[in-house]
């Protein structure tokens, strides 16, 4: 009987251990919240590479409502942005500003698949109800192949039922000035 038990335990240690494993293994967002129509720092997690093969490159591209955006660079990686026309003006300080940047790119790095690290953006969040959630579709190449987190979820399903899911931020209510 101690050793049927023992046997359960260490199944059901196994399962917990894969399962926290394989969600760890998504790129995801370090601050998974934040009020709606405040400036955000963005820190995109990248915890490995694809199948044993080195990162070469990170490509962001911005939910709609989401603007003046600003990457932080890396040492040892080159930065490109692309400007395109937002989905609405942006009024800031009096001006309608109505195209900035829509997507990012770190490239020409080089992150082992054992090794850790953060790609980080400010962005304005676009001022949209509590509870909504934004999706920050991330492209990760690597050396051999490729991750595509883009899947976005269909409302009440959770971001685990998919193999590569995009990073969500959930909208909470604006700060009051």
């Amino acid at each position: 009987m101690t050793r049927i038990i023992s046997l359960a335990l260490a199944a059901g240690t196994l399962c917990l251990a894969l399962s926290a494993g394989s969600a760890a293994a998504h790129v995801t967002l370090e601050t998974r919240e934040a009020p709606a129509g405040s400036y955000y720092k963005a820190v995109l997690k990248v915890g490995h590479g694809c199948d044993g093969s080195p990162t070469t490159a990170i490509r962001v591209r911005l939910p709609d409502g989401a603007v003046l955006a600003k990457p932080m660079p890396k040492p040892g990686w080159t930065l490109a942005t692309k400007e395109g026309p937002y989905a609405q003006p942006y009024e800031s300080h009096g001006r309608s500003i109505t195209q900035g940047v829509t997507e990012i790119a770190w490239t020409g790095g080089s992150l082992p698949d054992a090794w850790y690290d953060e790609f980080v953006f400010q962005v304005v969040l676009p001022k949209q109800p509590a509870g909504t959630m934004l999706y920050i579709p991330v492209v990760q190449e690597c050396e051999k192949g490729a991750h595509r987190w883009i899947e976005i979820p269909e409302a009440g399903k959770p971001a685990d039922d998919y193999r590569e899911p995009a990073p969500g931020l959930k909208l909470t209510e604006p700060k009051q000035h």
